[in-house]
């Protein structure tokens, strides 16, 4: 059940990241709404990382929560930003998502 805490909290931090992105093109009141949005996932991303680390080992833990978001927010930029695609990126992204694999494989 932890697991799938992380998997969300992960997913909470692809939101708090998103938001940032939102905020930096938007101004006035809207930027305030996407801040607040970045706030908001921040915290339950935390919250649900502390009670993920409870059980789990806290090293693969953060790996994971930190993978989870760094794959999440380079597609995010990639189809929601128009960031660059091209082979590099790609590969890193694959290789990224293969090391969290492997570090939920061999965790308790």
């Amino acid at each position: 059940m932890n697991w799938i805490i992380l998997i969300i909290a992960g997913l909470f931090e692809v939101g708090f990241a998103s938001c940032l992105g939102k905020a930096k093109e938007t101004s006035g009141t809207e930027s305030y709404l996407w801040y607040g949005g970045f706030l908001i996932c921040l915290a339950i991303s935390m919250i649900l990382l502390v009670k993920a680390t409870q059980t789990l080992p806290l090293g693969t833990a953060y790996a994971v929560w930190t993978g989870i978001g760094a794959v999440g927010t380079v597609l995010m930029g990639i189809f929601f930003f128009k960031d660059p695609v091209n082979f590099w990126r790609i590969f890193f992204i694959i290789t990224l998502v293969g090391s969290i694999i492997g570090l939920k494989s061999v965790s308790n």
